[in-house]
């Protein structure tokens, strides 16, 4: 009886043991999330208004969460846990680094550490924008660092593929605005290439819809559209950033990577590449057309141009970015049907 009494005790440790160590491991693997979740939310207690520009804010931290989210939930499976013992080095290391994000908030907001960046980061001709703005560029490029370093220890570099969709979008974010604060008004050239074609695009555009326009000179590096009506007129310094190329290569990267698993021929990934690169094109000159649109109707300054600059026009690049591999699922889904019934 004793014996059958200790069998017993030891089947319930076991089992006990069993279900902490399974609720500890589904912990771990939302970990990831869990971390930059609290760092964003702590960011968005302190900067509301941040998270209402798309350029240069932090409303992209918003998909970043979304479509790391979206992975966990729909590989779930497969996604492979790399910590399988309770007791190891490799645990604690994840913990520690899931707490950087966090530490890095409060590090930069208490203890002066923006205010010591926009001191050392570069005014150029004489303004201070880009400086102001390089704390937030540097809190992309760690939280980059950092997201490679959890998903590595948390899920191994198997397992990091199916996050490098939300990294990747957070460290070309950071890398752009890097450029662009140390390169303004065009200064990088290999960037400004399309800028003259874009511009030239926009102006026929609104030329179509009735407006009087000139494409002037430049003002520094960048090719000046002046746009006019009876309702007013407003003339703007098209840089590369207004033309959109940061669209055109968040797009390249995203789907280059959602394309480079799917099972069909690289011809059809090619003309799915190709489709796509166009429409994003011709919706950044669609960008430039409206924000004209707006200057001209309320003025250069007004608060309309403004927020559909800084949030809705790179806004609504991003969601046909996303939208249109969703697209190509649907595509490709009808296609293997049709396939099947004949």
């Amino acid at each position: 009886m004793a014996n059958l009494l200790r069998i017993l005790v030891r089947l319930l440790r076991e089992k006990a043991s069993t279900t902490i160590k399974i609720r500890l491991f589904s912990i771990l693997k939302v970990l990831f999330v869990v971390s930059f979740a609290i760092s964003f939310l702590i960011l968005w207690i302190l900067y509301p208004s941040s998270y209402e520009e798309t350029w240069k804010g932090r409303a992209y931290y918003l998909f970043f969460l979304w479509l790391s989210s979206l992975e966990l939930s729909m590989n779930w499976k497969e996604i492979p846990l790399k910590i399988q013992e309770v007791r190891s080095s490799r645990l604690i290391t994840l913990f520690i680094v899931s707490l950087l994000p966090t530490v890095y908030v409060l590090a930069a907001y208490f203890s002066g550490l923006n205010t010591l960046i926009m001191e050392i980061s570069p005014k150029h001709y004489g303004l201070d924008w880009w400086s102001r703005t390089m704390p937030l560029t540097v809190e992309y490029l760690v939280f980059t660092i950092l997201s490679l370093v959890m998903a590595v220890l948390a899920y191994g570099i198997k397992g990091l593929r199916y996050f490098l969709l939300p990294i990747t979008l957070i460290g070309i974010l950071g890398a752009i605005y890097l450029i662009d604060n140390l390169y303004p008004f065009g200064e990088f050239t290999p960037f400004q290439i399309l800028v003259p074609s874009t511009a030239i695009l926009a102006s026929n555009l609104l030329a179509l819809m009735g407006y009087r326009v000139d494409l002037e000179g430049q003002s520094y590096k960048t090719p000046v559209l002046r746009v006019w009506s009876d309702r007013g007129e407003a003339a703007f310094g098209i840089a590369w950033p207004c033309s959109g190329i940061d669209s055109l290569i968040i797009y390249s990267v995203i789907t280059i990577l959602f394309l480079k698993d799917e099972d069909f021929s690289w011809r059809r990934k090619a003309a799915y590449f190709l489709i796509g690169a166009i429409i994003t094109y011709l919706i950044n000159a669609l960008r430039i057309v409206r924000i004209f649109m707006l200057a001209v109707e309320y003025g250069a300054t007004s608060l309309e141009v403004q927020r559909f600059h800084n949030y809705y026009g790179p806004l609504y690049s991003m969601l046909w970015i996303i939208a249109y591999q969703l697209v190509i699922i649907g595509v490709q889904f009808l296609s293997k049907r049709r396939c099947r019934s004949v």
